[in-house]
């Protein structure tokens, strides 16, 4: 047996590495499930579908990730008064004539939503980047915003019922009026 195996300071150099391995390997843990508890948290649903989609969590945790990154460095900004109330005006226009339209209705809030959408500064070219950039600040309604839209998509091909109909334009107003919500003012605390 190699004498050095036995000198006390071999010992305590060996626990502390041991110590150092085990404390560095709990705050790894520690950080990943902080993560994951806070990008649950904040998308929710959306947290799931993405890993379904994507076929783990840590592969979806950073798709989610990427997501906030793009949209923070988006120039997303809130309706002034003027806007909100146009769009507001336009958004019932389009909800009254549903009755008497029902395909044309949902045509035309789809059409209203992605105006709304590129006034407040998301870019509008690609339906999944879109709904993809939603979910960072609205992930409670972009699942209602892909079916409203793919129900838009159905009614082109005339295999859209009046029930989903009706249904996509619930939907759509769900996200309208969160895009098209008066910001909430938040007291931030300075951080010393």
């Amino acid at each position: 047996m190699n004498p050095h195996l036995l000198d006390p300071k071999f010992i305590m150099l060996a626990v502390v590495v041991i110590l150092v391995i085990a404390v560095l390997s709990w705050l790894y843990v520690r950080k990943c499930k902080s993560t994951t508890t806070r990008l649950r948290q904040h998308f929710g649903p959306e947290y799931e579908r993405a890993v379904r989609t994507h076929g783990s969590e840590r592969k979806a945790e950073a798709k989610l990730v990427d997501r906030q990154e793009r949209v923070e460095k988006l120039n997303i900004r809130n309706l002034d008064p003027r806007e909100r109330e146009r769009f507001s005006n336009q958004w019932e226009s389009v909800q009254s004539r549903f009755v008497d339209s029902p395909k044309g209705a949902v045509a035309e809030a789809d059409d209203l939503v992605s105006s709304l959408m590129k006034t407040r500064g998301y870019p509008v070219s690609d339906f999944d980047q879109r709904a993809a950039d939603i979910s960072v600040d609205h992930p409670r309604v972009v699942e209602n915003y892909r079916s409203a839209h793919e129900i838009a998509v159905r009614v082109g091909n005339d295999a859209a019922t009046t029930e989903d109909l009706r249904t996509a334009m619930i939907h759509y107003r769900s996200l309208f009026e969160e895009l098209a919500q008066a910001p909430t003012t938040v007291d931030r605390k300075e951080v010393a």
